[in-house]
């Protein structure tokens, strides 16, 4: 599955990289993150509640940072496993200085299988955006604050 978007921040792109490397406030933004720790540099252990339609459960997973170019992109590649399945993913992560602030866009490609696969690729998309969307608002915020 694809995924692509971007998201206008209201803050200055160094700020706005630094604040996406930082495990603190990623655990805050992510929705339904409940532990993200630092293992090795550049490596987090995640523990997050996902629930698609009637699919719910809870992921173990592993978040990897590569090919840093600071402050203007760098790589995520996130695996997890839980009951409803199990999920891996690559996401190119770019920053774009824009009047005002930082243009973060990225683009994915995730596999999704097992239980969570069953609900469908239409509805599996329209969650992934809702979760970005949450994502980046809640990211927004805490630069603000």
């Amino acid at each position: 599955m694809k995924l692509e978007g971007a998201y206008d921040v209201p803050a200055p792109r160094q700020k706005v990289y630094e604040a996406f490397l930082d495990p603190n406030l990623l655990r805050k933004a992510i929705p339904g993150c409940e532990k993200l720790e630092a293992v090795a540099p550049d490596e987090y252990k995640a523990t997050m509640k996902v629930g698609v339609g009637g699919v719910k459960g809870t992921f173990e997973g592993k978040v990897r940072l590569t090919d840093k170019q600071p402050p203007e992109s760098y790589k995520m590649g996130v695996e997890g496993s839980g009951g409803p399945g199990f999920i891996r993913g690559e996401t190119l992560i770019t920053l774009t200085e824009t009047d005002g602030g930082t243009r973060v866009s990225y683009s994915a490609d995730v596999q999704v299988g097992g239980l969570i696969a069953s609900v469908g690729q239409r509805m599996l998309g329209g969650v992934s955006k809702m979760m970005a969307d949450k994502f980046f608002t809640s990211m927004g915020e805490l630069l603000e604050s």
